[in-house]
């Protein structure tokens, strides 16, 4: 009987490192992939254009793992080295608080989370484990916590004077890559409009309603029921105006874009994502909602994966972004790869010369690639975390 307990206490502990040591870098191997189809042809003009380019990327949702950022090429789709490598200047880092379980595109409800499961495993702080706020709050520590170690390689931004140093830097010493703190879903709130002010104190300076179900401010695209803004909701959107907190409407639903747009004194982003008309994915913004970003003055950020562009390609984006400048002009087109958002593309950060190649391919002239992969979202953010 001794011999069968302390075999049982041995599988337990075995199991306990497992779980703790490798059980995160399992998960997120599984989740965010490279599907390995050939990339395409990247000509000298397209390599030369692209290192004169000031890249900005809206939506990563790197901070919800364990790997750092300054480990290079440890898994996913980026890091800092990847980040220079693929001339990036400004990305945008998410925070990711809460999924449900059986996670899909049509119909999820609120009662279960995924998230607290990796925040055991990851050994995060015990905060974190029972409070969305926490996650949130960890995800900004852990950013800066970076930034300060990286010696000027990752500067986090979080006002228009940041980007203007930024951009000095990276002409003065050619190197230095931005970084900005958004949200994917404001349950983080956890019911307390209050809260959205000690967020943008930590640094969150964009954040979308809703992510993958309904919470008290909005449906979701993925919810259950797909409403539009509550009486808090639209408060939060007002709060978050004043506040300097960029209004993102992706993966809300139909409803919900609907009424942010109708209500939006400043210019508005979806972050990531597709559009029906190249696409045809329930999450993808319609004509009607282009135009409506359009005319807040904000910016569609077109991502890599399948459902978003219906394949992996950078061809399948260019046609997506070229679809958003024929409806609506070359200013509202912008890069929104939702890279280590479990997603499978078909490129890393390192390699997004592939995009450049493939702009060109669909015909966009230089000035228009250079708005695309950055001059717009830098247009846009550098105005709406400026507080009213």
């Amino acid at each position: 009987m001794k011999k069968a307990a302390w075999g049982l206490i041995v599988l337990l502990l075995v199991a306990l490192v497992g779980f703790f040591a490798l059980g995160p870098g399992v998960v997120e191997r599984s989740m965010n992939r490279i599907d390995g189809q050939p990339l395409i042809p990247v000509s000298a003009q397209a390599k030369a254009l692209h290192q004169t380019l000031t890249i900005v990327d809206l939506h990563s949702d790197t901070l919800m793992w364990k790997r750092s950022l300054l480990s290079a090429g440890k898994g996913g789709h980026e890091d800092l080295g990847r980040l220079e490598q693929g001339n990036v200047a400004l990305q945008v880092f998410s925070s990711v608080t809460k999924t449900p379980k059986g996670q899909n595109y049509d119909s999820n409800s609120a009662e279960t989370d995924n998230i607290t499961l990796l925040t055991v495993a990851q050994l995060q702080p015990v905060r974190t484990w029972t409070s969305l706020l926490e996650r949130s709050l960890w995800h900004a520590e852990k950013l800066h916590r970076v930034a300060d170690k990286a010696g000027g390689r990752l500067v986090a931004v979080e006002r228009s004077s940041d980007i203007g140093g930024l951009l000095g830097r990276r002409e003065i010493k050619g190197r230095g890559v931005g970084a900005m703190l958004s949200i994917e879903g404001l349950q983080n709130l956890e019911g307390d409009l209050g809260n959205l002010d000690r967020l943008h104190a930590a640094g969150f300076r964009m954040a979308g309603l809703t992510h993958f179900f309904d919470n008290d401010l909005a449906g979701s695209m993925h919810g259950e029921r797909k409403g539009g803004l509550t009486p808090k909701g639209r408060e939060a959107v007002r709060r978050m105006e004043r506040l300097g907190m960029i209004v993102d409407v992706a993966h809300c639903s139909h409803a919900c874009v609907a009424d942010i747009l109708a209500m939006a004194k400043r210019p508005v982003v979806s972050s990531h994502g597709g559009v029906q008309a190249t696409c045809k994915v329930n999450r993808n913004l319609t004509d009607d909602e282009i135009r409506g970003v359009a005319r807040t003055g904000g910016v569609i950020g077109i991502g890599y994966w399948d459902a978003a562009i219906c394949g992996t390609s950078p061809r399948d984006a260019a046609r997506a972004m070229k679809h958003v400048r024929d409806l609506v002009g070359i200013d509202h087109v912008a890069l929104g790869s939702d890279y280590d958002g479990a997603t499978t593309v078909r490129f890393d950060t390192s390699q997004l010369t592939q995009v450049t190649q493939a702009l060109l391919d669909e015909g966009f002239s230089e000035s228009e690639i250079r708005q695309t992969m950055g001059e717009n979202a830098l247009r846009v953010i550098r105005q709406g975390i400026v507080a009213r």
